[in-house]
């Protein structure tokens, strides 16, 4: 299945994943192969980092039920950590994460939800994995309704232009589904993410 339209422009630079990825858990011997579609594989670019607890992602990848690791992503972790070793220390970045699949992937009427959305980090902080800044949306975990499948969530990185303040409007800080991420980067001429990558996952009792 292909990836909605809104993020389809975004991710249309970020070919050349292969179409495999590994399942990696962290503190355990577990490296299991999961296939994904090639839109999905081939979204992840630009060499970013999300670390949970348990899970260090850095390629496409599918959270795996063992480990009650789609139960902890959902209800106990807070937000990871994000780094990214290739950005300029000098220059300042916007971090957005959204669920282009809300409700559901087959009729994402709720699409983009905004689950973070932090803007003047510095590049040195980035490098780090410190990602302090403006906060214009508080980090919300992944939370996928009950027999709602997989959902994609996804996390990108843009290089903001030079003294250019970023902000939402009433409209968008009254709801954070329905968001136009691709509006949202326009306006302030963002242009190609750096970086992106994404995990899907799904309810825990599913």
């Amino acid at each position: 299945m292909m990836l909605g339209p809104k993020l389809l422009a975004f991710s249309a630079a970020l070919l050349g994943c292969p179409f495999g990825v590994h399942q990696i858990t962290r503190g355990t011997s577990e490296s299991i192969f999961k296939p994904l579609s090639r839109s999905d594989a081939s979204f992840c670019n630009g060499r970013l980092q999300v670390s949970y607890p348990d899970v260090d992602i850095s390629k496409c990848l599918v959270i795996s039920r063992e480990h009650r690791l789609r139960e902890k992503i959902s209800q106990e972790w807070v937000a990871p950590r994000v780094r990214l070793n290739t950005v300029d220390k000098g220059k300042k970045y916007a971090l957005m994460m959204v669920d282009p699949d809300a409700p559901n992937r087959s009729n994402p009427t709720r699409a983009h939800w905004r689950h973070w959305l932090v803007v003047d980090i510095k590049g040195a902080s980035l490098r780090r994995g410190d990602v302090r800044g403006t906060t214009l949306s508080d980090y919300s975990p992944p939370t996928p309704p009950q027999k709602s499948g997989l959902h994609r969530y996804q996390f990108l990185v843009y290089e903001q232009p030079a003294n250019q303040r970023l902000m939402l409007t009433k409209m968008e800080t009254s709801s954070l589904g329905n968001w136009d991420p691709q509006d949202f980067v326009r306006r302030f001429h963002l242009g190609q993410p750096v970086a992106a990558v994404q995990f899907l996952t799904q309810n825990h009792k599913d």
